[in-house]
């Protein structure tokens, strides 16, 4: 049983032919040149598929992208880095074009699915997936399905707010997770914790660029004892662990998946994120709860894409 499983990035398109039992066979990458407009884009996803569809004969089509999903997955709407797209129905779109079945899925909700197909979410029946990435974005996995909302837009757990007076991100308020664990945001912290700090290593190596900080730098620097660098994670991981709680109080889901670039950060994020929880949680809610990294890597979602389309169309 096979399927294509698509990446669209603001940079790439990525599509693969995933099998149901050995993963990825095949996989190509084409540029996406989004400022070319709508209909070129569209047609570029199409051709990319097609060079797939020779060679295999493909049940369906699954696509992850960015932006706001409608609840039967066909539908995006103002996707963010896609100029002039709006209200798209992106899988017939692509049907069109295609002659095979697609659905599509906002690209947080993607790694949610990777995870329970191909990763270590394979494990747990319900999870909660947090990607921390250039933001902050998320999945909710409940009895091995999708937890979507009444119209689709489930589980943006970066924009819930820890603490409306702490600073500013891509969210409409202050003090949401993203402006404490996204990539930017994170380095952006660092940076202020760093420049106060002069005599720190990482001052030295940053001070007449403090952009070029990002946060592999601060796990690279804790790995070798920086004690500053250290502490902002452990700060982090702290906001992290709080907003598990909340996840967790309102959804009564004990299990989390992390994943994205500062989730490399390992346990100097996650050890103080779970000694929060054993603080702070309500008793009830402990017994289960497993905090856990997702390794798929660069692959993770062309493989949720795929899962989209095995849960879709199998």
């Amino acid at each position: 049983m096979k399927v294509i499983g698509v990446d669209l990035g603001g940079t790439n398109i990525k599509a693969a032919v995933v099998d149901k039992d050995n993963g990825i066979i095949e996989q190509v990458t084409t540029p996406t040149r989004a400022n070319l407009g709508r209909d070129h884009l569209l047609d570029r996803i199409a051709e990319t598929i097609q060079d797939l569809k020779k060679k295999n004969e493909i049940l369906g089509i699954g696509m992850g992208m960015p932006g706001m999903v409608s609840k039967d997955q066909t539908t995006v709407n103002n996707p963010p880095n896609l100029p002039g797209w709006g209200s798209v129905n992106a899988s017939e779109e692509i049907e069109k074009r295609i002659g095979i079945p697609c659905k599509i899925e906002n690209d947080a909700n993607i790694a949610a699915l990777g995870s329970m197909h191909f990763g270590v979410g394979q494990r747990f029946d319900s999870f909660i997936m947090i990607t921390l990435g250039t933001g902050v974005g998320g999945g909710i996995i409940y009895e091995r399905s999708l937890f979507k909302g009444t119209e689709g837009m489930a589980g943006e757990l970066g924009h819930v707010i820890i603490d409306y007076h702490g600073p500013l991100s891509n969210s409409v308020t202050r003090g949401t997770v993203e402006a404490y664990l996204g990539q930017r945001f994170l380095s952006r912290f660092a940076t202020d914790l760093i420049s106060q700090n002069t005599d720190n290593p990482l001052y030295k190596k940053f001070s007449n660029n403090f952009d070029a900080l990002e946060p592999v730098d601060l796990t690279n620097a804790a790995k070798e004892g920086n004690e500053l660098a250290i502490e902002i994670l452990a700060k982090s991981g702290q906001r992290l662990g709080y907003a598990i709680i909340n996840y967790v109080h309102m959804m009564d889901i004990r299990k989390f998946v992390v994943s994205g670039g500062v989730s490399k950060a390992g346990e100097f994020l996650f050890e103080p994120a779970k000694e929060i929880v054993r603080k702070h949680m309500m008793k009830p809610f402990k017994k289960g709860f497993e905090l856990v990294s997702e390794d798929l890597g660069n692959d993770s979602a062309l493989l949720g894409a795929a899962g989209l389309a095995f849960d879709s169309f199998s």
